[in-house]
């Protein structure tokens, strides 16, 4: 598979292309809202960056629990009904006069969904591509993190012209529609099929194949890779509201820009021979634009840095690459999931440490504390992986690995 035209012509990519389209959208748009709303009710950091990202703390509990589902039900059925959760669990957060316990109680339950849904996207995707090869996944995923770049800069800068007009609630039910559409999507447009792998769906069936993805070196270190840095950095954007209340959506926009120009470059323009090499560098662009943020610098300059830095996530298309290779086919649902929600967690888990931090000092200096964190971690990561370990024979041997 060589080009982006040759993946529109695969069956079923276009409808699932179109589903995540818009619940990416939806997803955007309630986030916005949500975070504005519990903002503007309790003038509160962290609890506006923990509505924001408060689903990705439950994916921990999802991705013990329930992650076998992902290669053991039934891919339009499932996906299907992960997006009407979503809008109810969207229509419900828009109930007036709805306590901030109770928005929480929403959100987390949301996230316990979420965290087999990306397990079953990804899945499906890799088994709609499988004829394509490692790049086939690669170049799909690349489209789709394009279309979730653009998707976010539609949605954030809708939310936010949206939000200046009517009051969070409305973009609530808004979004929930939207949901319903990802819904219709999925359902009319992808094919019946069956479980990628035999078996029922359990916890303990989860436990067993997280311990077997996760007791291979190689594939520890690419998961911590996935996880540690990229969800630092999201910290830094959890305070976007609370850093420029009346210029988040233009923020947010300009994440999504960089990250857009960061997939575009690793999924199409890098060879192999040089891609294979630049999960480090990425990473570390990730986050140092943010150390300017001690500066403070106002909305433009902070634009800028926050475009830049974004490029850095492309260095997910390289580590999911690297990953995929090192894992069973019929497990690549699962082995996507436990990556897709151990990097949500992760980013619940640091938006809701750079809110503290925020809360004890300034917005501007938690994000350039979780900056200097997410890249120290990525070099001990990079260090980690050039590290030589013990063959069964005794002699030691250099490890290969794209966790960072």
């Amino acid at each position: 598979m060589r080009s982006y035209q040759d993946l529109f012509r695969t069956p079923e990519f276009t409808p699932l292309f179109v589903a995540s389209a818009a619940q990416t959208v939806a997803q955007t748009v309630s986030g916005l809202a949500l975070g504005t709303l519990v903002f503007r009710s309790t003038g509160s950091p962290l609890l506006s960056a923990v509505s924001m990202f408060g689903p990705s703390l439950a994916q921990v509990l999802g991705a013990t629990l329930f992650l076998s589902g992902a290669d053991r039900l039934p891919p339009r059925r499932t996906l299907a009904g992960v997006s009407l959760a979503f809008a109810a669990g969207a229509a419900l957060l828009a109930v007036p006069a709805l306590p901030v316990w109770a928005l929480f109680a929403v959100v987390l339950a949301q996230g316990l969904v979420a965290s087999l849904g990306g397990g079953v996207r990804w899945g499906l995707l890799n088994e709609i591509l499988s004829h394509g090869g490692r790049d086939g996944y690669l170049l799909g995923r690349s489209v789709f993190n394009m279309m979730s770049g653009l998707m976010q800069i539609t949605g954030f800068a809708t939310g936010g012209l949206l939000l200046a007009a009517l009051p969070p609630r409305a973009c609530l039910l808004l979004a929930a529609a939207l949901y319903t559409t990802a819904a219709a999507a999925a359902r009319l447009g992808l094919t019946p099929r069956p479980p990628r792998t035999t078996g029922r769906a359990s916890v303990s069936a989860t436990w067993r194949t997280n311990a077997l993805l996760f007791s291979d070196r190689s594939r520890r270190l690419t998961y911590l890779g996935l996880w540690l840095p990229n969800g630092l950095v999201v910290g830094c954007e959890s305070l976007y509201v609370s850093y420029a209340p009346a210029a988040a959506g233009t923020l947010f926009a300009c994440g999504a820009l960089g990250m857009l120009a960061g997939d575009v470059t690793v999924g199409r323009l890098l060879p192999p021979a040089v891609r294979r090499h630049m999960a480090t560098p990425l990473l570390l662009l990730l986050a140092a634009p943010y150390l300017l943020f001690a500066l403070h610098p106002p909305v433009w300059p902070a634009a800028c840095l926050v475009t830049a830095a974004s490029a850095g996530f492309g260095a997910s298309l390289v580590q999911q690459e690297h990953l995929m290779a090192l894992t069973p086919a019929d497990l690549s649902g699962h082995a996507l999931g436990l990556h897709s929600a151990g990097m949500l967690t992760m980013q619940g888990v640091a938006a809701a440490l750079a809110g503290t931090i925020a809360q004890l000092t300034t917005p501007a200096w938690s994000m350039t504390t979780m900056a200097t964190v997410s890249a120290a971690v990525t070099l001990t990561l990079a260090a980690a992986a050039r590290r030589p370990v013990p063959t069964p024979n005794g002699p030691v041997a250099a490890t290969r690995s794209a966790s960072a």
